[in-house]
C-alpha cells in the first residue's frame, strides 16, 4: 500500500499539476450545478495555473503550493500567498495583509480520505513555522463552505446571493494558534 507524501512541486510536475486542475475544477462545478459557466470554469483553471506560475518564478515566494502524491499520482494541492483582489474587495481592504490559504484541491476519487486535511495541518504548521499567525480562507462553492464551516465555525464574512441567487460567498479569517492540527489515519488504501 503506497502512503501519502507532501512536498513541493517540482518543475517536470507542471503539466500534471494543471490537468489536475482541470479535473478537479471541472468535478467541482458538476457537483456545485454550475457546469454551465464556461467561461468561469476557464477563468478559475487559469486563475490556479497563474499561481502555479508564480510559485515556480518565484521560489515559493510569492505563492508557496505543498502538493499530495500517492505513488506517482498528484491526489491534492494546497498553496498561500497575498489575499485575491476578491477577498480584499469584499473586505473593504481588512485582509490586505492576511495570506490566504487556497487551492486546497483533492483529487475527486481521492476526497473524503483525509488528504485534504492532512494538506491543511502541513500548511498550518507552514505558516507557523515562517512566523505567520493569521491567514484567510475564502469559498464560493457550497460543499467547501460546509466543509470550512465544520473545520473553522462560522465565516467572518458571508457574502449573501454574491454569485447569484442562492449562491453566497465566505470568507475566514483566523489565527494559525486557534487551528487545531489534527491527523486521519486513513489516508491509505487503493481506489479504483
Amino acid at each position: 500500500m503506497n502512503s501519502i507524501e507532501i512536498g513541493r512541486p517540482r518543475t517536470d510536475d507542471y503539466k500534471e499539476l494543471t490537468e489536475f486542475f482541470s479535473t478537479v475544477i471541472k468535478d467541482t462545478f458538476a457537483k456545485e450545478g454550475l457546469s454551465s459557466l464556461h467561461d468561469d470554469l476557464k477563468n478559475e483553471i487559469v486563475t490556479k495555473s497563474t499561481y502555479l506560475h508564480s510559485d515556480y518564478d518565484s521560489n515559493g515566494a510569492d505563492r508557496y503550493f505543498l502538493i499530495a502524491k500517492k505513488g506517482e499520482k498528484i491526489v491534492g494541492t494546497i498553496e498561500y500567498g497575498h489575499s485575491s483582489d476578491l477577498i480584499y474587495r469584499t473586505t473593504d481592504g481588512a485582509l490586505k495583509d492576511v495570506y490566504e490559504i487556497g487551492t486546497v484541491f483533492v483529487h475527486p476519487r481521492y476526497q473524503s480520505r483525509g488528504i485534504g486535511s492532512l494538506l491543511l495541518n502541513i500548511m498550518v504548521l507552514t505558516l507557523m513555522n515562517r512566523g505567520i499567525e493569521e491567514f484567510c480562507i475564502d469559498s464560493g462553492y457550497a460543499n467547501a463552505q460546509r466543509v470550512w464551516t465544520r473545520k473553522f465555525g462560522s465565516p467572518d464574512y458571508w457574502l449573501k446571493d454574491y454569485w447569484g441567487k442562492g449562491y453566497d460567498q465566505m470568507i475566514w479569517r483566523r489565527n494559525v494558534r486557534d487551528v487545531p492540527i489534527k491527523f486521519r489515519s486513513n489516508l491509505n488504501g487503493d481506489i479504483s
